[in-house]
């Protein structure tokens, strides 16, 4: 077995180059991009990235069928056409700006060694059984890496299959190289490469996956390894960390991603050992996960209507996925999802830092794709699927997803994806990743749609006629930043653009969450500005429905309705001296097909009416919180880098 995981990762390298590759990397794409390229005075664009993709490298990924590697996956983020898995051409509208491949850390690259190896190498007779799957047919192969998912989330992986020593080497090789290719396609002002792995943790199924993401070039990342996860705790994460920065004097964060799978256990109450938080461990949270990704492939975390029922768009990218953690192992329970939800987490922050003097869920939101094709789009209309044995079918939206069985989760309920935008002074690795550490990001379920938002004590609807940018940023915070209490309502500049080949906007809300004077966590949506004609002018009565252009049976929609931009100066009417909060943003589209949709009418397909009437879906943005910050209170994220200033609002 040692022979087994050895072979094959030169055959993976080779398989992985292409003819259109760049050339040697220049000293500048190998470093951070530190004075590579002119920055802004401020952040001046959003920059739009997915920093969740898996290719052939990852254990399940190759399993699962897909045969891309990480060069495919950098061309295609640029925009150049590549071959799928399937054999489609797949190419991007409009490239991205940055991408951060996470292949698995655990067993990286061992799903292609198992397959490349002599079959009479193979002693063990699970892997030999794993390796007969694989070969026989691309279901069996999923159903094999099945087995491999569920038997890693019950510790039953064999022996054979955790050989360290081999397992190291084999990574080594791997990453070093992977790194190169990076570097070569990495260039500052047009693309950031950015390293990173995904950390793998799922007791019991659970999932408490992290992706990992370094802001360095390969002189520092090249002095670590991926770190595996599937034993221990997200200490051990937070550690290899702390000592990657203490030896290199690089930058790295954890962003948590799929908390609506781990039924409660991505934003506990208590510590990692079931006992009480620790200010220690609340002040490492902090500090290590500055994001977390509210939405992908696998579902929305948002909220869940059962957490936020007076919110009428709570269910968003639900369906399906509440009904248990990643591999359907345990089932979940209503009493789980304050646990898995970000509203709830942000809200239990509020209630933990009251008690340890510092938040651990003071986090920005991000959204990204999490697909295992290496095709990096989060698109409705060129949605490649969550891996290869989904790549576009004619029976791909009615299959069962549930890795080989049919507990109810089915293809139509997989989202096309999402993206992360990052406001930065430039396309770098250093720029887009500080604005992450300042969380001045946010999400989209895929379309790009250019969302502002500061917060102030005197902003006024006067600001919109001069430069309402510099504004934000000389008199108040951005998203992501913290408003100190001065015992005035906060006031909040928020402007939102469709995206310019998407579709028009339904409306603008700020939700709202706090701890009110008994203690108890409160949350309320408030709508701020809205395009539906007949609610021009002041009035309490609730925003009616947009309308609905979708043609079901030719999956179009008309810009007839809604608005290509809306602005909102609003002051918090329920604002309250000394009260501890938050406030993001939503922004909703029009109603408009999903890929479900799509595929209808690419493929000539009946769908059931509740299929089809769930495929009609308002796309949305989600912002970064500001929070409202107790007077004399530090902040609770430091400034990194060479960021632009962000200034206190006195």
């Amino acid at each position: 077995m040692r022979y087994l995981l050895a072979v094959g990762a030169a055959g993976l390298l080779l398989a992985s180059c292409s003819d259109g590759a760049p050339g040697e990397a220049t000293e500048a794409q190998q470093g951070d991009g530190t004075d590579t390229v002119d920055l802004a005075e401020f952040p001046d664009r959003p920059y739009w990235g997915d920093t969740h993709l898996h290719t052939d490298v990852s254990v399940d990924a190759f399993g699962f069928g897909v045969r891309l590697g990480p060069e495919e996956a950098l061309r295609f983020a640029r925009g150049e056409e590549v071959t799928a898995t399937t054999g489609m051409k797949a190419q991007l509208d409009r490239p991205l700006d940055f991408l951060v491949i996470a292949d698995h850390s655990d067993a990286m690259g061992a799903t292609r060694r198992l397959y490349d190896a002599p079959r009479m190498m193979v002693r063990d007779p699970t892997l030999r059984r794993w390796y007969d799957m694989m070969h026989e047919s691309p279901e069996q192969s999923t159903r094999a890496v099945a087995e491999l998912i569920t038997a890693a989330a019950n510790d039953e992986i064999p022996e054979a299959f955790r050989d360290p020593e081999r397992q190291a080497a084999a990574t080594r090789e791997l990453w070093d190289r992977h790194l190169d290719v990076l570097d070569r396609y990495n260039e500052p002002g047009r693309f950031t490469a950015f390293a990173g792995f995904e950390w793998t943790l799922m007791p019991s199924g659970n999932n408490l996956h992290r992706v990992v993401m370094f802001r360095d070039g390969s002189a520092k990342t090249r002095e670590v390894l991926p770190y595996p996860g599937l034993d221990g705790d997200v200490t051990g994460l937070w550690d290899y960390m702390d000592a990657y920065e203490e030896t290199t004097g690089g930058k790295v964060l954890a962003i948590p991603h799929n908390s609506n799978l781990s039924n409660g256990q991505m934003f506990e109450l208590v510590g990692p050992d079931g006992g009480a938080m620790s200010a220690q461990y609340a002040r490492r949270r902090a500090a290590r996960e500055p994001v977390v990704e509210a939405t992908q492939i696998k579902g929305d975390s948002e909220t869940h209507p059962f957490l936020s029922p007076n919110d009428e768009f709570a269910s968003f990218g639900v369906a399906g996925w509440e009904l248990g953690n990643l591999p359907l192992t345990e089932r979940s329970t209503p009493d789980m999802y304050a646990g898995s939800y970000l509203r709830s987490a942000l809200l239990r922050g509020l209630t933990l830092e009251e008690r340890l003097g510092v938040n651990p869920y003071a986090f920005g939101l991000i959204g990204s794709t999490d697909s295992h094709t290496a095709l990096a789009t989060g698109d409705e209309d060129n949605f490649f699927g969550k891996h290869t044995g989904n790549e576009p079918s004619a029976e791909r939206a009615m299959d069962a997803q549930n890795l080989g069985t049919r507990q109810g989760r089915f293809g139509w309920h997989y989202l096309a994806g999402g993206y992360a935008a990052a406001w930065a002074r430039g396309n770098t690795r250093a720029e887009i990743f500080d604005a992450f550490m300042r969380r001045e990001v946010y999400a989209t379920t895929g379309p790009r749609m250019v969302l502002r938002l500061f917060a102030g004590h005197d902003f006024a609807a006067s600001d919109w006629g001069g430069d309402w940018v510099r504004a934000g940023y000389t008199r108040g915070v951005p998203m992501g930043g913290e408003l100190e209490d001065t015992g005035r309502a906060p006031t909040f500049l928020i402007s939102a653009l469709k995206d310019p080949d998407g579709a028009n906007l339904d409306r603008v809300q700020v939700v709202k969450g706090w701890v009110d004077a008994g203690g108890e966590a409160q949350e309320k949506v408030f709508d701020v500005a809205w395009s539906a004609r007949e609610m021009d002018g002041a009035s309490d009565s609730p925003v009616p429905p947009v309308g609905d252009t979708v043609d079901r049976l030719r999956a179009t929609y008309k810009n007839t309705i809604g608005a290509a931009e809306l602005r909102a100066t609003w002051t918090d009417p329920e604002y309250r001296r000394g009260q501890r909060a938050f406030y993001y943003v939503r922004v909703l589209e029009i109603p408009t097909p999903s890929w479900v949709l799509y595929d209808a009418v690419r493929f000539g397909l009946k769908l059931p009416d509740n299929v089809i009437e769930a495929n009609v879906i308002q796309e949305r943005a989600y912002s970064s919180p500001v929070w409202l910050r107790p007077k004399n209170r530090p902040q609770t994220r430091p400034q990194v880098g060479d960021a632009p200033p962000i200034m206190e609002a006195e």
